[in-house]
């Protein structure tokens, strides 16, 4: 799939720069497209369309919405399985997690937010006041390579709901789902200018984007590095600024769970999607008594996980998304073995017969302690680190000796002392006991890992203003 075009005010209009971005096969290591690399002018004319469009956009009713919100779905579900096999290529998830996954969860949270809207804007009086919420504005919204779909639509969806027009920037390594959006936007006859897409580097369109004076709101996910920079460009003009940053997440298995049970799936968790997950949860507390045998079960998981192919069905986990993703998760293992952690599995070495394409080893720590900075960085990729913990207070404090703050989990026999637990951990969301993921409930994170929240009500709030009419 190759483009020198954007997407701006309902047209697919050439870039003004004379350049082009490659995408790359991760498995394959081939070139499989091209998008264009894109401007301040682009950008510039992309946000012209999307405020002229917010005139007619921010009044549209909520059933109107709502309807085209429902149109995308549709849309979504007819090209499932193209989009799935598209997002395999140009990122190297397993097939049947693009589809359950990388498909299919952009298909639920827009549901979601069709069935949030009402909720979301609903008036409220306060004594003789009434409070009413209304659209931000014009929408910026710059999204990662690791979801590319999901994370566009978690923020288009929502603006969309909101009667925000968007500018959406997808990742230069995983652009191409995006730009299929590109043309589900024209299969709905979504109002000209209401979405526009224009590709590029960060540093070029991502801060133009945040810097641009008629954006109203940046919704940005990536490293704190990145929202650092937005912060920045986003000051001068106080718009409001989306944060979601990643984290080191940390599941705590209480002594009353049942190990043999538990461990090989907390294991495997964290080498989904090849750990590539802001979300991840890459630290693995157990009781002390219990690490001898949680490493021989870490070990084997590890050691027994399928890499290979993402189109083979036996496939559990393809390649890391680009050699440079590769080159920083080996550094990762070598510096954790220059800390004194010891390799129970894995290793930098790529797996046998995977030469080619950017393939690494699932790979499990242990000896590792709280402060070492495997412990304590996001890596990225699929490295697990096991922390033995004394009593139950001691897990919550290893569990929140964190710069981020994102997800956690805990595990317990006892419903209420999970309960307890998760309530002490300083994150956005725990899982408890493996409890389903909602795309209805909040999703954001504590410290560095982000501002602001999205999916469902929570998620659209961050596209209105609230506006008080006394009375």
């Amino acid at each position: 799939m190759t483009t020198q075009a954007n997407f701006i005010g309902g047209r697919w209009m050439p870039s003004n720069g004379g350049s082009q971005l490659d995408v790359t096969d991760p498995t394959t290591e081939n070139v499989i497209g091209s998008v264009a690399s894109s401007t301040d002018a682009d950008v510039h004319a992309a946000v012209g369309a999307a405020l002229d469009a917010f005139t007619t956009w921010s009044t549209t009713s909520i059933a109107t919405r709502t309807e085209f919100l429902e149109r995308i779905v549709a849309s979504l579900k007819d090209r499932s399985d193209t989009l799935a096999r598209l997002i395999s290529r140009e990122v190297g998830s397993p097939l049947s997690f693009s589809k359950s996954t990388q498909v299919g969860l952009p298909i639920k949270v827009t549901k979601s937010v069709a069935a949030s809207i009402a909720d979301a804007m609903r008036d409220e009086p306060i004594g003789p006041s009434l409070v009413v919420r209304e659209p931000a504005g014009v929408a910026g919204a710059i999204t990662p390579w690791n979801y590319p779909l999901h994370q566009a639509m978690a923020k288009v969806a929502a603006a969309l709901g909101a009667g925000c027009t968007v500018v959406l920037k997808p990742s230069s390594i995983a652009p191409l789902s995006t730009m299929v959006l590109g043309e589900i936007f024209e299969e709905v006859d979504l109002p000209a200018g209401v979405v526009n897409i224009v590709t590029g580097a960060g540093r070029v369109v991502g801060e133009a984007i945040a810097s641009h004076p008629d954006v109203d709101v940046v919704s940005v996910t990536g490293s704190p590095a990145v929202g650092q920079r937005v912060m920045e460009l986003a000051a001068p003009t106080a718009k409001k600024v989306t944060l979601e940053l990643g984290g080191k997440s940390a599941t705590i298995v209480l002594d009353d769970a049942d190990m043999e049970e538990l461990i090989p799936g907390c294991v495997a968790g964290c080498f989904r999607n090849a750990g590539q997950n802001c979300s991840a949860l890459s630290r693995l507390l157990v009781p002390r008594p219990w690490l001898s045998r949680v490493e021989e079960i870490a070990a084997e998981t590890g050691r027994s996980f399928i890499v290979g192919d993402p189109f083979d069905p036996a496939t559990q986990m393809g390649p890391l998304v680009s050699a440079a993703q590769r080159e920083q998760v080996r550094g990762y293992i070598d510096l954790g073995v220059e800390e004194g952690a010891l390799v129970l599995c894995g290793g930098t070495d790529a797996p046998d017969g995977l030469d080619q394409g950017y393939f690494i080893r699932p790979t499990v720590f242990s000896s590792v302690e709280p402060d070492m900075r495997i412990a304590q960085e996001e890596i990225f990729g699929p490295v697990l680190c096991l922390l033995p913990y004394e009593t139950e207070d001691d897990a919550i404090t290893i569990a929140n000796n964190s710069q981020f703050g994102l997800a956690g989990a805990v595990w317990s026999a006892d419903a209420e002392r999970a309960e307890r637990v998760a309530r002490k951990m300083r994150t956005g969301r725990v899982v408890i006991n493996g409890g389903a993921f909602n795309t209805a409930a909040p999703f954001g994170g504590y410290r560095q890992s982000g501002i602001g929240r999205e999916f469902g009500r929570y998620g659209l709030e961050e596209y209105l203003e609230v506006k008080t009419l006394q009375r």
